[in-house]
C-alpha cells in the first residue's frame, strides 16, 4: 500500500505523524509513505518530496505573492502521486494547496482523495464543499457538528475527533516550578500567544505589546509570558524590541524543552491574550482562561469579513454554542477594547470553565485517540472502495 500525503504547516504535520502511527497500527501489511511533510511525518517514516515550508503561507496577499511558485509546487507533486502509484492521496488542511492538488490529480487519475480536516463551509464559503465533492472523495473531521456538511455534497465524512484532547497537559506540580524558576512565584500572570506565522505575529504583537504596556500600568504586580517557536524566535525578538513592558520569553532550546515550558506556562497561567485559532482549544484544555484578538490584512479582512456565516471566531465559542470567550477581531482588534477585557476576566475567570470542559468533551475527550480513529476511518473507507 502506497500512501501520499501531505501537510503543510506544524498542526497538519502533527495531524499526519498520528495517522500514520494509527495506519501502521492497524493495516495488516506495512504502508508505504511518501509525500510532504513536517519533522514529525518525517520521524515517522514519510520520504519527504520537498520542504514543508514551502507551501506554509497564510493570507490572500502571501498566497497571490508567491502564486507561481505555488503552481509548479502542486504540479511537481501531483506528478509524484501519479508516478508513485500511489493508492491513496490523503491532504491535509492547508485546503488552498491541498484540494487544488487533490483536483491535479483527479484530472490525470481515479486516485481515492481523502482530506483530513473539514473545510469550515460552517463558518464560511459554504460552496466549497460542493466544489471539492468532484475530486475529494472522503474527509476526516475534527467537529462533530461537521460530517452533514460533507455528506450533503456527496462526500463521506467520520468525524475522529480533535487532537488537543490526547495532548499531555502540564501538572500543578509542573506549573508551580515554572513560576518559581522564572521568579513569577504567585505573582498574577498573563500569557501572550500573538500567534505562530510570521504574518500573524507582525500584525499582532504592535496591539499586543500596547495590551501589555497599558495592563501593566492598570496592574503593576502583572507577569507576561510569550512561548515562542523555535521558527519565529528571530522574528518575535525583533518584535518585542520596542514594548515598553517586556515579557519573559520561553526560548526553545530543543523542542522537547520548549514543549515542556509551553504546556507548563498555560497550565501556571492566570489569564491568556491569544490570536484565534487552535491555541484557543489548548488553552480550554488546560482550563485557562483567555481573551481572543485577532487581525489580518486588509485584503483578507476585506474578502473574509463580507463571507463570515457566524458572529463569533474562538471554537470555544463555536463549539458551545455561546459567547464565553470575549473576542476583539478585524477592526477591534485595538488595545483600548482589549485591555479591559483581559482585566475583567483576570478578576472574574469563572465564567468560562464550563463551556471549556464542554469543548473538551464534545471533541472527543476520553475516548480512541483521534490518530487512531482517523487510521480505521481511512481503512474503512478503502475497503469499500
Amino acid at each position: 500500500m502506497k500512501v501520499f500525503l501531505l501537510a503543510g504547516e506544524a498542526s497538519g504535520d502533527k495531524l499526519g505523524a498520528a495517522l500514520m502511527a494509527g495506519l501502521l497500527k492497524h493495516m495488516p501489511n506495512r504502508p508505504e509513505f511518501y509525500g510532504v511533510g513536517g519533522p514529525l511525518m518525517e520521524q515517522a517514516g514519510l520520504k519527504a518530496l520537498f520542504p514543508m515550508s514551502d507551501i506554509s503561507l497564510m493570507g490572500i496577499s502571501e498566497i497571490l505573492s508567491k502564486y507561481r511558485f505555488l503552481k509548479r509546487r502542486i504540479a511537481e507533486a501531483a506528478d509524484a502521486v501519479i508516478a508513485g502509484e500511489a493508492d491513496v492521496l490523503i491532504t491535509i488542511d492547508l485546503p488552498e494547496f491541498s484540494l487544488r492538488l487533490a483536483k491535479a490529480v483527479r484530472r490525470r487519475k481515479q486516485v481515492p482523495s481523502v482530506h483530513y480536516v473539514a473545510p469550515t463551509v460552517w463558518a464560511w464559503r459554504p460552496g466549497r464543499a460542493q466544489k471539492m465533492s468532484p475530486f475529494v472523495d472522503h474527509v476526516l473531521a475534527l467537529f462533530p457538528f461537521e460530517p452533514p456538511y460533507m455528506q450533503a455534497a456527496g462526500m463521506s465524512c467520520d468525524f475522529v475527533g480533535h487532537p488537543v484532547v490526547n495532548d499531555p497537559c502540564a501538572t500543578r506540580g509542573e506549573a508551580q516550578r515554572f513560576r518559581a524558576e522564572t521568579g513569577i512565584d504567585d505573582a498574577p500572570m498573563i500569557l501572550c500567544l500573538p500567534g505562530s506565522r510570521g504574518s500573524e505575529i507582525k500584525r499582532l504583537a504592535p496591539v499586543f505589546g500596547k495590551v501589555v504596556e497599558k495592563l501593566h500600568a492598570a496592574r503593576p504586580d502583572l507577569k507576561f509570558v510569550l512561548p515562542m517557536a523555535a521558527s519565529v524566535v528571530t522574528l518575535v525578538k525583533d518584535q518585542i524590541a520596542t514594548w515598553p513592558v517586556k515579557p519573559f520569553l520561553i526560548e526553545p532550546r530543543s523542542d522537547v524543552h520548549a514543549y515542556s515550558q509551553k504546556r507548563a506556562a498555560f497550565q501556571a497561567a492566570d489569564v491568556a491574550l491569544a490570536a484565534s485559532g487552535t491555541v484557543a482549544l489548548e488553552l480550554a484544555a488546560t482550563q485557562t482562561p483567555m481573551v481572543v484578538a485577532y487581525d489580518m490584512g486588509f485584503l483578507s479582512r476585506q474578502i473574509i469579513g463580507r463571507m463570515l456565516k457566524v458572529e463569533t471566531v474562538s471554537l470555544v465559542n463555536l463549539i458551545t454554542d455561546s459567547k464565553s470567550i470575549p473576542e476583539f477581531i478585524a477592526e477591534n482588534c485595538r488595545e483600548e477594547l482589549i485591555t479591559p477585557s483581559v482585566l475583567k476576566v483576570l478578576d472574574d475567570p469563572m465564567g468560562q470553565i464550563q463551556a471549556m470542559q464542554s469543548t473538551m468533551q464534545a471533541l472527543g475527550q476520553n475516548g480512541h485517540p483521534p490518530g487512531e480513529r482517523a487510521a480505521q476511518s481511512v481503512i474503512k473507507f478503502l475497503a469499500a472502495q
